[in-house]
């Protein structure tokens, strides 16, 4: 993955799309991962030590490639802001995940290109909302709101748990908005996931003792979790969807976390045997469709090019 200076286009390309299906698939198992490395410990506290042991695999990135952070000093407030927010995601993430099942909190959670494209409409240029895109947000809200109450899925899992995914989706989408919108675009994707990364490993770490025991045990399988998640995820993983947030417009890279909650609930059903009815797949479906349908445009506006800090 080449990090270099690139010109922002107006669409994803072949090899764009190869690579976000690709994440989009890590990402989906990372979900099974997360809720089996949460056996071993806390939420709260899991998700500060990825974090602070991929700021780690950060670190040895950039020294292999000759790379040095910067513009950090005139982001300051805005970083603050990407981190917080990173900060927030995961703590009603990974206790979400930790409270209901892979499958209804895959759902909640990846309906963040909905929000994404509700507030996009008024706040990004070119992301204007057409009678197809409605559509497309009204299909998915409903398929949200239908996963909610699927009566089979929902006594596997706690109605705090999924609402905490929702939540966790808002502050997704506000992270895409905030790379979009401030100071922080002049940044390299190392730049940007340096301020995520040592933002939420202070915050997340400082504030997991209110969430409980920090260890529950931990086995080999929890310690493989962990590395998982920072090396392919945390870090590795993150850097490429920063990057990718640089050159291709936000609602089409949104478009493609659709395969995520598909796979994810699939993944549910098969390594952790969780209750998938027809009634949920069918909300399921439903939030796939919207979301095509909301990242789906006749005429794409041109966006002036912007290039890698």
């Amino acid at each position: 993955m080449s990090l270099t200076r690139m010109e922002r286009k107006d669409a994803i390309n072949l090899a764009g799309a190869a690579g976000l299906v690709v994440f989009a698939t890590v990402l989906a198992f990372n979900q099974v991962v997360i809720k089996v490395t949460n056996g071993g410990f806390g939420p709260v506290f899991a998700a500060g030590l990825r974090s602070g042991l991929a700021l780690l695999v950060l670190a040895i990135w950039l020294l292999l490639r000759r790379r040095r952070l910067g513009g950090l000093r005139r982001t300051i407030w805005p970083g603050l802001l990407l981190g917080g927010l990173f900060t927030i995601e995961f703590i009603f993430l990974f206790i979400a995940l930790d409270l209901t099942t892979v499958s209804r909190v895959s759902i909640l959670f990846y309906s963040m290109p909905v929000w994404l494209a509700l507030i996009a409409h008024f706040v990004l240029p070119g992301e204007t909302l057409s009678w197809r895109r409605l559509l497309g947000l009204a299909l998915a809200m409903t398929g949200v709101i239908w996963a909610l109450f699927d009566p089979q899925s929902r006594e596997a899992g706690r109605l705090l748990g999924d609402v905490l995914a929702l939540l966790a989706a808002f502050a997704w989408a506000g992270i895409a908005l905030t790379v979009r919108l401030t100071r922080v675009s002049e940044l390299s994707a190392e730049s940007q996931l340096f301020w995520q990364l040592s933002v939420s490993a202070v915050g997340l770490l400082a504030l997991a003792p209110l969430f409980g025991d920090l260890l529950r045990d931990p086995g080999a399988v929890h310690f493989a979790g962990l590395a998982f998640q920072v090396v392919f995820v945390g870090s590795l993983g993150y850097l490429f969807w920063l990057y990718l947030m640089t050159i291709y417009p936000a609602s089409d890279i949104a478009a493609f976390s659709f395969l995520s909650p598909v796979l994810a609930v699939g993944m549910g059903w098969l390594l952790l045997d969780e209750p998938v009815g027809p009634g949920f797949l069918g909300a399921m479906c439903l939030v796939a469709v919207g979301v095509v349908l909301i990242n789906r445009r006749r005429k794409r506006v041109p966006q002036v090019p912007q290039n890698v800090a």
